[in-house]
């Protein structure tokens, strides 16, 4: 099993890569999980992961980058349909747009906007930076199996994902008012908090990603 953590310059992505070789010894499976900067290497991956640290247009930026990459995700994720997992700003370049420094056109795959936090109550400052208790609102898909109202993620940004769609919102967070946890929709999710970082509850969704056959 092939497991390919995409490197376009954003983020600490031997942490991810480390969780993952945790959350699949878990599962019994001994994936090759590798982090890879040349498109072409998407060809041979089983399932895909897509970080994400910093702002909107600077990932956006560094992404496109890459050559060829955003051509060789969208054959691997849209067409392809291979198991997708984007993380924090990895999950926002899902969306159609994001505004943080500029207005930005994402990936568009999974329709909405990236939005700042604005919290009804101002004692909640930005980002919002920290341990949360996730809210689900999708019980049965299979990624979020064995993971319950109230478990604890681990969370840092200062913008949130507005789904079009209310359906590709699986969980959400309060913090002053609802903010957007996880997304989804067929072959893909997102986590707007870090599954790296999230102990246990970042471990049971890696390790469910894995074992995942959308």
């Amino acid at each position: 099993m092939n497991v390919v953590i995409v490197d376009y310059g954003s983020g600490n992505l031997r942490s991810a890569a480390k969780a993952l070789e945790l959350a699949a010894a878990d599962t019994g499976k001994n994936p090759n999980v590798r982090v890879i900067n040349d498109a072409n290497e998407l060809a041979a991956a089983d399932y895909i992961v897509l970080p994400g640290v910093g702002a909107f247009g600077d990932c956006l930026a560094g992404l496109s980058s890459q050559d060829g990459m955003i051509n060789a995700l969208n054959e691997a994720v849209v067409s392809q349909g291979k198991p997708f997992l984007g993380i924090c700003v990895g999950m926002q370049l899902m969306a159609d747009r994001g505004i943080e420094h500029g207005e930005h056109a994402g990936l568009g795959w999974i329709a909405g906007d990236v939005l700042p936090i604005e919290p009804e109550d101002q004692a909640h400052k930005i980002p919002h930076m920290g341990w949360n208790d996730l809210r689900l609102n999708d019980t049965t898909h299979p990624v979020l199996n064995g993971i319950r109202d109230g478990s604890h993620a681990y969370f840092v940004h200062s913008y949130s994902m507005q789904c079009a769609d209310e359906k590709c919102n699986l969980a959400a967070a309060e913090y002053g008012s609802a903010i957007t946890a996880i997304i989804g929709r067929d072959n893909m999710v997102g986590t707007q908090f870090h599954p790296e970082k999230s102990q246990e509850t970042g471990l049971a969704l890696l390790r469910n990603f894995l074992k995942w056959q959308p």
